[in-house]
């Protein structure tokens, strides 16, 4: 299946030339480039999350495959959706899905379903794809969008992913794709994200998923992070950072409704 590309000259631009120009106001050239085993990038419109994006993938090496785990925000399909087969079509042309791996992590959990539908609308992997384009041209794809709302699932689905991508053997970068606290004044989001930033830095996902939970906090992308950092501490990961914290006021003006991003590199 060629998947068509959802949201382009919505959430970036549609036009590969405007694309390239855009994605250079957020990239930062000369950055010393680590080996990391994941990442945590936002996916709004770049308007608003493209700097925090930007800043991310500037600091990355580059990878032959790209894990991307992203919430399903319209609730088509199964739980864990997964494509194994075909391409995204993007505004410059095709991004293969690298069919052994994504077919591997499905073989490991029963949880993880083959679903086009599920990734048919779906905007939170899609605006990773040109980040990730940038840095790795010729990189392919794993995309695995995620409507499920409790932890022991998470723990099954992250060894499943650990031990595909340590059984594949290439150069793999799990990217989890969230925002973090939605519609709230900004100096609340700023406080209310925090905590859960802190609990990625010290690759804690349990305390992540409960404090995310326990408060209410609007992150999106709760599950597809928890999941990213339990796959991570089973590849060795000891490290995380945060890189960049911003909220949509920053860009619009309007503090009294923000939207929080979050952008770390897991090691």
């Amino acid at each position: 299946m060629k998947r068509k590309a959802a949201v382009a000259n919505q959430f970036y631009e549609g036009d590969p030339r405007r694309l390239e120009k855009q994605l250079d106001t957020f990239f930062e050239p000369g950055l010393e480039q680590k080996k990391v085993i994941a990442v945590v990038s936002p996916h709004a419109g770049y308007i608003y999350s493209g700097k925090v994006a930007g800043a991310v993938f500037s600091r990355i090496n580059p990878a032959s495959t790209y894990v991307i785990l992203g919430p399903n925000h319209r609730g088509f399909g199964s739980s864990v959706g997964i494509m194994s087969a075909g391409s995204w079509e993007m505004p410059w042309g095709e991004v293969s899905i690298n069919h052994d791996l994504a077919t591997n992590i499905g073989e490991n959990s029963p949880l993880v379903s083959e679903d086009e539908f599920a990734h048919q609308f779906e905007h939170s992997l899609e605006v990773q794809v040109p980040f990730i384009n940038r840095i790795s041209p010729q990189a392919t794809i794993v995309p695995i969008s995620l409507s499920i709302r409790d932890y022991n699932p998470c723990e099954e689905i992250g060894h499943a992913l650990a031990t595909a991508i340590s059984d594949y053997g290439e150069v793999t970068t799990i990217v989890a794709s969230t925002d973090m606290s939605h519609y709230e004044p900004h100096e609340v989001a700023k406080r209310k994200d925090q905590p859960a930033i802190d609990a990625i830095v010290a690759l804690e996902p349990k305390k992540l998923f409960d404090y995310v939970k326990k408060h209410r906090v609007s992150m999106c992308g709760v599950i597809p992070t928890v999941i990213t950092l339990l796959a991570a501490k089973e590849l060795g990961a000891v490290n995380a950072e945060l890189i960049l914290y911003m909220t949509s006021g920053e860009t619009s003006g309007d503090y009294h409704q923000v939207v929080g991003y979050a952008g770390l590199c897991i090691s």
